[in-house]
């Protein structure tokens, strides 16, 4: 008899598989980011140590693996408590359910043997369906993540912070570097696991980065919520044709909404919320 494990292994061979999967089952392309905060979580929860952050995280899982498709989890949040906060890094990817989309937002890149290492330790180690990674580097710093052609890699292109532009608009070839990087991204997608990470706070340069990677390359897009991204507009101009390929992400307005004793129940509730709003939009796409 097949075990979960092995079950996991036949459906699911590649990140558009799962991805595919767990969107349909949960009529769903929100992610959930989470973003561990001591001085966000709810004051009941904290009683000393980091077990009550791993209890933060279990609660939040248990009320939205419903409703979302990938949990993405900035690596600087568990780094912050050292070892302890790799073990809480493990202990929650570890209880998240197997079908949904697991990704990585480390924002890594080094020379390519360095890279190499990164890639190791999130796809190998970590077991991370796709992970963040920075161009700047240029192809050799992409590659040996690329070589993982069962997940993916969402590179940043547009980033959803203020002063983005001040590198990210600077003009060659009467072009500015995004578009030079979404150009990219279509090239280095040999084996379909390259993906981009574009700002919901910039509509009019995610529709531009959209029309450069075609229907088929999905788009991490951060900055719905506390940052203030327009829904409407993100569906519109970051989805494709059918409002898929993309992956809308939400963390501190979510994990952070209510800090009284009903924090899982307000989470869900935002969680359905932004899931409903969006799927209103991607209707209007099909």
């Amino acid at each position: 008899m097949f075990n979960n494990k092995m079950m996991f292994t036949i459906f699911y061979m590649n990140f558009h598989e799962k991805l595919r999967g767990i969107s349909q089952k949960n009529n769903s392309i929100i992610c959930v980011g989470l973003d561990i905060d001591k001085e966000k979580i709810p004051a009941h929860i904290l009683k000393g140590g980091l077990f009550p952050l791993l209890e933060f995280n279990k609660k939040i899982i248990d009320v939205t693996c419903d409703l979302v498709c990938a949990y993405k989890l900035n690596l600087a949040f568990y780094e912050q408590y050292g070892i302890d906060g790799m073990h809480l890094l493990k202990d929650t990817l570890n209880y998240i359910p197997k079908d949904i989309v697991i990704i990585l937002d480390g924002k890594r890149n080094d020379i390519g043997n360095t890279a190499g290492k990164y890639a190791k330790a999130l796809f190998d180690v970590f077991k991370a369906d796709a992970v963040t990674l920075s161009p700047y580097l240029g192809i050799d710093g992409i590659a040996p993540f690329l070589k993982y052609t069962d997940c993916q890699s969402f590179i940043l292109c547009r980033t959803s912070n203020k002063s983005a532009g001040d590198f990210q608009d600077l003009q060659t070839d009467n072009k500015p570097l995004y578009e030079h990087v979404a150009h990219e991204i279509v090239e280095w997608n040999e084996h379909h696991n390259c993906g981009a990470v574009v700002g919901a706070t910039y509509p009019y340069e995610l529709k531009r980065i959209r029309e450069i990677l075609g229907f088929f390359i999905p788009i991490l897009i951060p900055g719905i919520g506390k940052q203030g991204g327009d829904i409407k507009k993100t569906i519109e101009f970051g989805t494709n044709s059918k409002g898929d390929m993309a992956i809308i992400n939400s963390s501190r307005g979510i994990l952070y909404k209510d800090s009284s004793t009903r924090f899982a129940k307000s989470a869900r509730s935002e969680a359905k919320q932004l899931r409903d709003v969006i799927n209103s939009y991607r209707m209007l796409k099909t």
